[in-house]
């Protein structure tokens, strides 16, 4: 191994990187500034002793379906994958539920009138789930290896979700699929939110949406330990202030946002690039709660107990007034949640009888505004009695999150915003390369943006080999 590397951040794609070196015989060492590696993929015990909590994402449809994952020995290293009955469960006020079953055909039928749209809709890219998969989670524009697939998808993704839904019928449906598009933290009017609609579902049916067993700390650990069977170094509490000080390296791969990556460019990059840097724009933030509960949430609808996650928002025309006013910088009364009840079916997150649950929801970028009440009058609004079930809460705003993980800049868990300009040129024109030679960035503020999969380090890592070798 004459040639070495250095990967600046422990997260999912930083570790990716770090792997894809390390198989080509790079010397790879691994510089994290936190205690513990993983960036927001990592498990705390946030609250009381005992209950453990997940600090960012908790559910993982494309860390399971990630092409670069799946071809890992993840599981050899402690990787468990936990399916809950349902992959989704989105309650309405009537005290019944919608719920996204991990089986298309399932789904189909339980949605009625709108079954065969919906089927229709999901069919073709669930089926050819190994195929979509890589086309979609890779830099563009680029020459699709499937172009009929691509183009079909293509016809949709670029709409908004408030055009797409038309075509469902029922009320319950449209809400469903309004719940799904607001994982983009855009307005369902604007291009390309039907995209992460179609993003969340088709995975839903083709790998489900697991949660790791023991946390998401599990998916880290596997990483980390199979990059050491692969002669890689890992050193935490190791913040990285100035690139300067790592020119013994060969190459440096940043798992950093634009703004971490101008603050330790220093010279090494030119006053151009890092003026492109400093235009990328951040995306909304999230305003977070991590729950000890005395027992598990007692909703209205069953169905939502048999989901490890449940979106809270009501109606279509609700959940989009809710992303509409975080887009203009405003706050709505009713905001849409996201919530995670993982201890339901992994029970080693919890004393024996207790559970724990997260719920965030959208907010302004940076925002200081204080959204538990809000937050938990959802909650209650479908599950009366959830305060009754809290033994102690752990309350984080954008900026807790952003001291917890330098990359969550003003909470956004994106590492951007995810609209037409920068899901093309996502941070720059240059994706993963910089202006300076051998140094690359490879987080999630490179395509194929947020989401826990590892294919923005894959990416970047693949970029840097094939130039190294030039």
């Amino acid at each position: 191994m004459s040639r070495s590397a250095c990967v600046i951040g422990a997260g999912p794609n930083g570790l990716a990187a770090a792997i894809v070196l390390a198989q080509a015989r790079v010397q790879v060492d691994v510089l994290e500034a936190q205690s513990t590696p993983g960036g927001a993929a990592r498990t705390l015990e946030l609250t009381l002793p005992g209950f453990r909590h997940d600090f960012g994402s908790a559910v993982y449809p494309l860390a399971a379906g990630s092409p670069f994952f799946s071809s890992l020995p993840l599981t050899d290293h402690g990787l468990e994958w936990i399916h809950s009955p349902a992959a989704l469960a989105h309650p309405l006020d009537d005290g019944t539920a919608v719920i996204l079953q991990r089986d298309l055909g399932d789904t189909k039928r339980s949605l009625g009138i709108d079954g065969p749209a919906w089927d229709n809709l999901m069919r073709p890219f669930v089926e050819r789930w190994t195929e979509f998969a890589p086309e979609i989670l890779r830099p563009l524009p680029s020459i699709p290896k499937y172009p009929l697939l691509m183009a079909r998808f293509a016809m949709v993704a670029l709409r908004p979700a408030s055009s797409v839904a038309r075509r469902f019928r029922s009320p319950r449906t449209r809400a469903l699929f309004a719940g799904l598009a607001a994982h983009s933290f855009l307005s369902l009017d604007e291009p390309l939110s039907a995209a992460f609609a179609i993003m969340m579902a088709v995975p839903a049916h083709a790998v489900g949406w697991p949660i790791p067993r023991g946390g998401a700390q599990s998916i880290t650990n596997a990483l980390c330990a199979f990059l050491s069977t692969l002669g890689g170094k890992i050193e935490t509490s190791s913040p990285v202030e100035n690139l300067t000080g790592l020119a013994k390296y060969d190459l440096i791969l940043c798992d950093l946002t634009p703004r971490q990556l101008v603050k330790v460019g220093g010279h090494r990059l030119s006053e151009r690039y890092k003026l492109q840097l400093e235009r990328y724009r951040y995306g909304a933030g999230v305003f977070k709660v991590d729950y000890a509960l005395n027992a598990p949430i007692p909703w209205k609808a069953p169905g939502c107990s048999e989901a490890a996650t449940v979106h809270l928002g009501g109606s279509f025309e609700e959940i989009a007034a809710s992303e509409r006013a975080v887009r203009i910088g405003q706050y709505a009364d009713r905001p849409f949640v996201l919530l995670a009840q993982p201890s339901l079916f992994d029970s080693s997150r919890a004393p024996a009888g207790k559970h724990t649950a997260w719920a965030y929801c959208h907010v302004p970028n940076g925002s200081k505004v204080n959204m538990l009440e809000k937050i938990e009058s959802q909650i209650e609004r479908f599950a009366p009695g959830f305060r009754d079930c809290i033994l102690a809460r752990r309350v984080f705003s954008p900026e807790d999150l952003e001291s917890m993980d330098s990359n969550l800049v003003g909470g956004d868990i994106a590492g951007g915003t995810m609209d037409m300009g920068q899901f093309l040129f996502r941070p720059t024109w240059r994706h993963y390369s910089t202006s300076a030679r051998g140094i690359y960035i490879c987080s999630s503020s490179t395509p194929p943006g947020g989401g826990v999969h590892g294919m923005c380090g894959h990416h970047a890592a693949k970029t840097a080999l094939r130039r190294f070798g030039d």
